[in-house]
Order: structure tokens, then sequence, then C-alpha cells
């Protein structure tokens, strides 16, 4: 599976911001998202809508809180069913 490529003007700037924080494979909650960010909680839904839209990051279950759900940026050769990188926090 590879990534698709997109210009740099197809997202919108809090896109490229949470796109930049979940770079390096780290697993974050949309609480995380909006505290490191420094952005509006609804700008971080909008943001990591586009980003579901055009196939950059990966929406996983949290298994410690079921309340939550954790969001990590897709990588090159990573399968949606791996869960070996999902989950080793």
């Amino acid at each position: 599976m590879s990534i698709k490529k997109v210009k740099r003007g197809e997202l919108p700037p809090s896109a490229n911001k949470i796109l930049n924080l979940l770079d390096g494979g780290d697993v974050k909650t949309h609480k995380d998202l909006v505290k490191e960010s420094n952005l509006a909680s609804r700008t971080v839904r909008y943001a990591l809508k586009r980003l579901k839209e055009k196939d950059l990051i990966i929406e996983r279950f949290n298994f410690r809180d079921a309340r939550q759900i954790l969001y990590q940026k897709k990588e090159r050769g990573l399968k949606v069913c791996d869960s070996k990188a999902v989950f080793a926090i």
C-alpha cells in the first residue's frame, strides 16, 4: 500500500500542523493533539477529517480507554491490519 502524494496547498494549515505532530509514528489521542497544537478542538476534528479523506492517517480504537480514538500517521509499508505498530506505545 503506498501513500498518495498530496500537494502543499491541498491541506489547510491546521491539517499540516496535525500531520507534523503525528510524524515519526507517534500515536496520539484527540486530546493530545489539541493540547500539543494549541488549536481549538473543532479545528483539530476538521483537520483529522481532512487527513482521513486524503488517507494520510490511521484511526484506531483505544483498548485502554474505549472513549478515545488513537490517531497515527500512515507510513509506507504499514498495513492497516498491523496492530503491533499502533499499540507499541
